[in-house]
């Protein structure tokens, strides 16, 4: 097992993996920038090390300092979380070169995961279900004859990106050079790398993932879905476990297919395989994460075990148990991300003073947050600031917990999103499981309703 482990992350991730490891009796190392030394990543790792001002590309994203940081404490092991640097090829090949393990997979898979047409070829030829569009990355010469091909709709995407940077939809020929145009301005500015393909646009999906875990010995665990089809501009908002648009046959059928894509790719660690599910059924590989996820307490909460901590494991040569493949979900998890913005304004971001917090309790509900009264919530970072999550014994009960913890949730000084989740919540559409990755754009937020029932 490692002695110690340098968190390259901050907020919630770092301070849940910082509890990770100290029930795996793993010291710890948290690393901040300057305008983060009040969190409370900084307060409860064993060590703490300035690692730059605010602009996350001097600090977070500041390969350099980060390894001075692991070589003056003497990490053996650094683990990246989620976003900055966890899906960076580079940071995992310079930790490997310079004998600090990195908790994620090796930086070639990074790589070629990554990219979405080398991941794309990599599934098909593994017999993973992939959306029908081009092979390899399209340009003007051959964009017009690729489309007519798979048939319109289609829909352009960054090769390098996510996020929904670099993706235009295109309905007919007449728009496709034009969005191909934007497409490509928008992937450069985003991930330095303009190159695009090109696929069958699937309308109104559902966005369903796939957590796996795999050991250096060759075993790969399906974990079940999360359903993340609740999105605002391609950015999750709200998950939830299991999904209600799958059954038990086709929860076995995406498993297998996880199983089959990490193991195509020889991968180690926690990741997760990401799908559309269409309305007959059909799913299609859409990306695969190499790291752990903003997400990930909702499978927790439903099969009972810790994933941060297994992930760990698996970096640390520990097999995976053999009951861990008989794990069926239990209950219902809803999280529902809090995010400093204001829903009524654009969800424009709402940095400044919490001048006051209390977190709901009770049975079942949890919060991951790295913040309290007290705490300054800077604007140099994603707004998220807190994740609430419950377990209920059904969907229904999850719901109606998650109304009452919301309502009990309270953070003044700043704006939130809590009023957007209780108004998401309290829709019939998503009460009665209706819903696809398009009900944000026909979900209107009501101040007055905010107004009327605080």
């Amino acid at each position: 097992m490692f002695k110690k482990i340098l968190i390259a992350n901050r907020g919630e991730i770092a301070l849940r993996i910082i509890r990770a490891c100290r029930e795996l009796k793993i010291k710890t190392v948290a690393v901040y920038s300057e305008c983060d030394n009040l969190s409370l990543h900084a307060k409860f790792a064993d060590e703490a090390i300035c690692i730059g001002p605010a602009d996350s590309k001097k600090s977070y994203l500041n390969i350099p300092a980060i390894m001075s940081a692991a070589e003056l404490t003497n990490a053996d092991a650094i683990h990246p979380g989620y976003g900055f640097l966890s899906e960076s090829a580079e940071f995992a090949s310079i930790c490997t070169n310079s004998g600090v393990s990195f908790i994620g997979p090796d930086n070639d898979i990074i790589a070629n995961m990554g990219n979405k047409s080398i991941a794309k070829q990599t599934m098909s030829s593994a017999g993973v279900p992939v959306i029908p569009g081009s092979k390899a990355i399209v340009d003007l010469e051959n964009v017009h004859e690729v489309a007519n091909d798979v048939g319109y709709p289609i829909m352009l995407k960054a090769s390098a990106g996510g996020g929904g940077k670099g993706m235009r939809i295109v309905y007919s020929e007449n728009e496709i050079e034009k969005a191909f145009e934007e497409a490509k301005l928008e992937a450069e500015l985003s991930f330095n790398n303009g190159d695009l393909y090109l696929e069958k646009y699937i309308d109104r999906p559902r966005h369903i993932e796939i957590q796996i875990l795999a050991d250096k010995h060759g075993n790969v665990v399906g974990l079940g879905e999360r359903e993340c089809s609740i999105q605002r501009r391609h950015q999750k908002i709200l998950e939830e476990s299991p999904s209600v648009a799958i059954d038990d046959n086709l929860r076995l059928r995406m498993n297998e297919s996880a199983v089959e894509a990490a193991k195509a790719c020889s991968y180690i660690g926690a990741g997760t395989i990401e799908f559309l599910l269409d309305a007959n059924g059909n799913y299609y590989f859409m990306e695969m994460n190499t790291r752990i996820q903003v997400e990930h307490p909702v499978t927790e909460m439903v099969l009972g075990i810790d994933l941060i901590k297994y992930q760990i494991m698996c970096h640390a040569d520990y097999k995976l148990p053999d009951w861990m493949h008989s794990l069926k979900p239990r209950g219902h998890a809803i999280e529902c991300r809090i995010n400093a913005e204001n829903p009524a304004k654009n969800f424009m971001p709402s940095p400044g003073l919490i001048s006051s917090f209390h977190m709901p309790g009770g049975m079942n509900i949890r919060v991951d947050t790295h913040v309290y009264a007290g705490y300054r919530v800077p604007s140099n970072y994603d707004s998220m600031i807190a994740k609430l999550i419950v377990h209920g014994l059904n969907r229904e009960d999850a719901i109606n917990k998650m109304m009452a913890a919301l309502d009990e949730f309270v953070i003044e000084g700043i704006e939130t999103i809590i009023p957007y989740h209780k108004q998401i919540l309290n829709n019939d559409n998503f009460k009665n499981g209706n819903f696809d990755t398009s009900f944000i754009e026909n979900f209107e937020y009501v101040k007055e309703y905010d107004n009327a029932s605080a």
